[in-house]
């Protein structure tokens, strides 16, 4: 029989934003203890982290002294320094997940190219070194509208991204090294977060279904299960497994999606680690995403992902107009509402299309918790 030893229930979290809140409290019920590094001392893992170190996951020494510590580090943001991961990798720490992985993933262009080595479908993509190279192509008809810029590096929820339909579009232009994109006509936008262990056994949560809003380029809405056909949930579930296995990656990792209106289904780009896209398996399936992170981490069976119940989630962003310390109107009113749960992230400070939670709405009646989400859109709204 299996044992798992106490001592060992130690883990290192690159990041302290709302992922790593959650993995924290995930862990809690198997009392492991979370050591933090965030450079913001009012993160959200501040106060929660088992010890919390203030300082750059960007920066080589902060980041190999604090991992050299611990035998196991995780992350909820791409954005850290590879090369102190890299070497704390060679003295035999554990990283979930594999510097190599995350150097492919942190770029854009990698990424592209990855996908196009692996013979994983995506949409057909071009680099472009600078600003002034973009702009001389279009100028020279050798780039026509509409299309997608990606920054290669640094890009993160909705920035360093910009859809140019036009030369009205121009001022939106981004400098340095970019992706050019075609701009993919998209029925929907979905998501599947997959699982895989040391041993190579993987498991896919169910496929779910995104609305963005149109300014923030953040999700608004999020639907499980998706509404998409049988084969069109098998098909996601076949491309998020290949690519895991492409990777020979361990862990999770989020890859978002793209269903065309011709039928195809691409990957848009992904993530390795928990994401927004998968909260509400929090409430709504027997595994959260969270949990089964720590399964990978710490060499347990991989939980089973099916769903308890239909979800709709909710983003809670700071409303438009307001700046400064944080106030939840409407919270007690959605609060009221049977099979809401709300996720504040304990931000201080908000600011228009932040991030500051989420509210999950499960049921058995889809149109009833649509309906119940609405309410939630409508009334929980954070001002200053």
């Amino acid at each position: 029989m299996q044992t798992l030893d106490n001592s060992k229930l130690e883990l290192g979290i690159l990041g302290g934003g709302q992922l790593g809140k959650m993995l924290i409290e995930a862990g809690s019920d198997w009392n492991v203890r979370c050591h933090v590094l965030d450079p913001d001392p009012e993160a959200s893992c501040a106060h929660l982290a088992h010890t919390f170190v203030c300082g750059s996951f960007k920066d080589y020494d902060t980041v190999y002294q604090f991992g050299k510590q611990l035998d196991q580090i995780t992350l909820e943001i791409e954005h850290v320094h590879v090369g102190a991961l890299m070497q704390l990798e060679q003295e035999g720490k554990r990283i979930y997940p594999q510097p190599g992985v995350l150097a492919v993933i942190q770029d854009k262009g990698k990424q592209k190219m990855f996908y196009e080595d692996n013979d994983l479908p995506t949409s057909a993509f071009q680099f472009i070194d600078s600003k002034e190279e973009l702009i001389k192509l279009i100028e020279e008809d050798k780039l026509s509208f509409p299309f997608v810029q990606k920054t290669c590096a640094a890009g993160y929820d909705g920035k360093g991204v910009a859809v140019i339909r036009s030369k009205a579009d121009l001022d939106k232009l981004l400098d340095g090294e970019s992706i050019i994109e075609d701009l993919v006509d998209i029925e929907k936008e979905l998501s599947v977060i997959v699982a895989r262990n040391a041993k190579g056994a993987t498991a896919c949560f169910p496929v779910v279904e995104m609305e963005f809003h149109p300014t923030a380029n953040l999700v608004e809405f999020l639907l499980s299960p998706a509404h998409i056909t049988a084969q069109q949930e098998q098909a996601a579930i076949d491309i998020a497994v290949r690519c895991i296995e492409a990777f020979d990656m361990q862990g999770i990792l989020a890859v978002e999606l793209f269903l065309t209106r011709s039928g195809e289904i691409l990957i848009n780009e992904v993530a390795p680690r928990p994401h927004n896209s998968g909260h509400h398996t929090i409430e709504a399936n027997y595994t959260s995403q969270y949990q089964q992170l720590l399964r990978c981490i710490l060499d347990l069976p991989l939980g089973s992902t099916a769903a308890r119940a239909h979800a709709v989630m909710v983003n809670v962003l700071g409303a438009e107009g307001y700046a400064g310390e944080a106030r939840y109107a409407g919270l007690p009113e959605c609060l009221a509402v049977e099979g809401v749960y709300v996720h504040l992230y304990g931000k201080k400070m908000t600011k228009p299309f932040r991030k500051m939670g989420h509210v999950t709405i499960i049921g058995q009646n889809e149109q009833v918790i649509r309906e119940k989400a609405a309410f939630i859109k409508d009334n929980l709204r954070v001002i200053a």
